[in-house]
């Protein structure tokens, strides 16, 4: 129910407006009560795992009982700039860094956590988790507003600014996969677990996936894929292709699964879960 909930994050790249939080909009239409944080929180695409753990640290500490991230992602914009771009300037340089963003997809999702103690039917249970970060790559994938080469407005003085998608997709994946096997590792040490029975990664596309998962020595057929037929879709893509595993019974009573995130930044995420 709206008012068991203590906390309720916003998550998403994309949102309404700097501000207010767009958690607030969300809230109002939800009916949370009015002590309860409502905030925003922006990671790239791991803002919903951050999201996540903000909730659940709440509740450990005793602060709540129970907390929702949601988050809604819209490529319709990024990607008609990006193939508007692509027309205009008719450049290779400009085309490898468009793939990526070709490659996005929309999708909406809302992550409940609880204290346990509102039913008594089988739970999932968030064990732990780790993060990383290698901010030395943070300008390897951009998304926003930047200053445009040339002369000002002649009338004001100000300078022209114009929304910008940037990847280095083979950089991006040279020093995520890296990162992600540095996480991985301190992982399973900090969750004290030898393996896992499924994974759900961020779902970016086969070349990253099949190298991230050879890397840590993890099995294809152990892994959930959604983005062949959904396209990355931000902050979503985990979450929603972890529904879909459980709905389609690709995750089982008694697994250990892994959350593996990468994102921009670069940051990494990995979060134990008992299903």
């Amino acid at each position: 129910r709206p008012q068991d909930l203590g906390a309720l994050i916003y998550a998403a790249v994309c949102r309404e407006h700097f501000e207010p939080a767009t958690a607030c909009h969300v809230a109002a239409e939800v009916g949370v009560r009015e002590d309860a944080a409502v905030h925003d929180v922006s990671n790239a695409c791991l803002g919903v795992l951050n999201g996540i753990v903000d909730v659940a640290n709440r509740i450990e500490l005793g602060q709540i009982r129970a907390g929702m991230v949601v988050s809604c992602e819209s490529a319709r914009e990024i990607v008609d700039t990006m193939i508007e771009r692509m027309l205009r300037e008719r450049d290779m340089a400009v085309f490898r860094t468009a793939l990526a963003t070709l490659t996005g997809g929309s999708a909406a999702a809302a992550v409940v956590l609880t204290d346990g103690s509102f039913g008594s039917g089988r739970q999932t249970r968030l064990v732990g988790g780790v993060t990383m970060a290698d901010p030395r790559h943070h300008e390897l994938c951009r998304w926003g507003l930047e200053p445009q080469p040339g002369p000002r407005r002649a009338e004001s003085g100000e300078l022209t600014y114009r929304q910008l998608m940037h990847t280095d997709s083979v950089a991006v994946l040279e020093h995520g996969v890296a990162l992600g096997k540095r996480c991985w590792d301190a992982f399973l040490e900090e969750l004290g677990w030898s393996g896992v029975d499924r994974t759900v990664c961020h779902q970016v596309g086969a070349a990253h996936r099949e190298t991230i998962l050879q890397l840590l020595g993890l099995a294809q057929e152990r892994d959930f894929v959604a983005y062949d037929y959904l396209g990355n879709t931000g902050t979503v893509a985990l979450p929603l292709a972890a529904a879909l595993a459980a709905e389609r019974e690709f995750l089982h009573p008694g697994h250990r699964v892994g959350l593996l995130g990468i994102g921009s930044g670069l940051n990494c995420m990995m979060l134990g879960v008992e299903w």
